[in-house]
Parts: C-alpha cells; structure tokens; sequence
C-alpha cells in the first residue's frame, strides 16, 4: 500500500510538473517592455482624458487594458498602448470616441 501511495505520489508531482512547464511562460505577456511607461503615467493619461473613475486595470498583450465609469455610469473599456500611451477603444468595450 506505500508503494501505491509513493508512486501515486510521483504520478501527481510529474503531472503538475508537465503541465507548469507547459505553461510556464503563462505571465510572459504580463510584463511591461523596458521603454514602457509607468502605470502611474498611464493612469494620468487616461484621467487627462476625461476619464476620471478608473475601475479596474490589467496589463495584457503588451497594452494596459482599462476599465472606465463615466458619470452616466456607462461602462468603457480602454487600450492603452505601453509604450506610446495611444488611448484606443478596447474591442470588447464600448466605444466613447
């Protein structure tokens, strides 16, 4: 019955193993380019834009992804490009240009 239970052991640890290799560059996207912009930067640009009530924030495909309220409390989701800080509407959002 120990033997079950070591080998069942090591079935399990390399199962986790192979699939966190696998997927072991899962946050490779989730990092910013060296010549990006700072967050707080980026946050600026889009409150100087008119958007005041940010609600949620997500860096993903080399871009901010950014949640927005206007005080209609429509929803907008905004694009921001890391490096250049263009504002562009997010494909899933709404569009407010």
């Amino acid at each position: 019955m120990r033997v079950i239970h070591s080998c069942l052991a090591l079935v399990i640890g390399a199962l986790i193993a192979t699939a966190f290799a696998a997927h072991a560059d899962l946050f490779g996207d989730a990092t910013s380019p060296a010549n990006a912009k700072s967050l707080s930067d980026i946050v600026k640009l889009v409150e100087d834009y008119g958007y005041k009530t940010i609600t949620e924030v997500e860096f993903e495909d080399r871009k901010w992804e950014i949640e927005v309220h206007q005080a209609n409390s429509r929803e907008i989701e905004l694009e921001v490009d890391a490096v250049t800080g263009q504002i562009s509407p997010s494909d899933r959002g709404m569009y407010p240009f």
